[in-house]
């Protein structure tokens, strides 16, 4: 799953990455994005800018907002066939903005699981492919929200997770963000595992571990023998 991710590069250097997108010049460094925070995304709605949705998935036929803490990934292999995904996944998707994200992996011999921080080896920042949808409540402001899919480990994460979120080949950006209604025949290869060769992974310090902490120590390497308390 994707649980924990950031997007710490500066407006002007999202701006050389997504380079036909509107970048929020106000958009704040993030070292510690958990569900039912904003998160920066880019949806297929024809306008071309970065917008905040809220992470975590509200169906719009969701008569509880409550479903979307538990809709904040979405599995490529199935989004064709659950009721939950398959609409939205013809017609509402997004790619969500990030420059890294975290994964807890089980250490031999170690009780609590270890933080680790895995981003491109290039140090750029990326896009996760995502689903949107709109809810409308009763009385308010409609909610815009979205989930992150995920899909089978490459070779580097097959050593922390049993899955990985889906990275987008910046190639495939305007397939993925083509507002007509797309199949699944034509939507499926780009949601592959990214190449293991391209990315980097390290432990990181347990204070990530907390969501309310959201500063430059969370993606700090972490002192393995101050970690595991030798």
């Amino acid at each position: 799953m994707c649980g924990r991710f950031t997007l710490t590069t500066t407006p002007t250097d999202l701006h050389e990455a997504f380079p036909d997108i509107e970048i929020p010049a106000d958009l704040a460094p993030r070292y510690n994005i958990a569900p039912s925070q904003p998160v920066a995304v880019i949806a297929n709605t024809g306008v071309n800018r970065v917008e905040l949705y809220r992470w975590g998935l509200i169906p719009s036929w969701a008569k509880d907002p409550a479903i979307g803490d538990r809709m904040i990934n979405a599995r490529a292999e199935t989004l064709a066939e659950k009721p939950s995904f398959r609409g939205i996944y013809r017609k509402h998707r997004c790619l969500v903005l990030a420059d890294g994200f975290y994964e807890w992996k089980q250490e031999p011999g170690s009780r609590p699981k270890t933080p680790m921080y895995i981003r491109l080896a290039s140090g750029r920042p990326f896009a996760f492919a995502g689903l949107w949808d709109r809810w409308r409540p009763a009385e308010g402001d409609p909610v815009q929200s979205c989930t992150i899919v995920t899909t089978a480990p490459n070779r580097l994460m097959q050593m922390i997770h049993t899955r990985m979120p889906v990275i987008v080949d910046p190639e495939a950006y305007a397939k993925w963000l083509d507002p007509a209604e797309v199949t699944p025949e034509q939507l499926a290869p780009l949601l592959q595992p990214y190449p293991a060769e391209g990315m980097i992974a390290f432990p990181v310090s347990r204070y990530v571990n907390r969501p309310q902490n959201d500063s430059p120590a969370c993606i700090a390497p972490a002192d393995i023998r101050r970690a595991d308390g030798s």
